[in-house]
């Protein structure tokens, strides 16, 4: 599986963004399907994961309630919608692609990664 993800940008304190995440090859919905960022000087953390229905979703507790994660299996595409965006969003997200369903926030879970798209939230 080979991923690549888009969407990034510039935005203002309280705006919103969409990312993307396009997946070729076969059996995308035979995966789980994460986000995790890295912001400057820090490690990479988990954001939000997706099972392969897109039934059973998580999120780290500080984008709740602003941020969604959805997949489209028809179209092998993952999607971040992420509003009230905060400076401490600012990070390179990237997407990837796992089977272990039951350690979704553990980026050992995951076998593929994504190119990395910048999002950068200013005050």
């Amino acid at each position: 599986v080979q991923l690549q993800a888009s969407g990034g940008g510039l935005v203002q304190a309280g705006g919103s963004l969409r990312l993307s995440c396009q997946a070729s090859g076969r059996a995308f919905s035979s995966y789980i399907m994460g986000w995790f960022r890295q912001a400057p000087g820090k490690e990479r953390e988990f954001v939000a994961a997706i099972g392969w229905s897109g039934g059973l979703t998580r999120y780290i507790d500080s984008v709740k309630g602003r941020f969604t994660i959805s997949r489209d299996n028809a179209e092998n595409t993952l999607h971040l919608e992420m509003f009230s965006l905060q400076p401490e969003d600012t990070a390179v997200y990237y997407c990837a692609a796992g089977r272990n369903y039951y350690y979704p926030r553990r980026q050992s879970a995951y076998d593929y990664w994504g190119t990395g798209t910048l999002v950068t939230v200013s005050s």
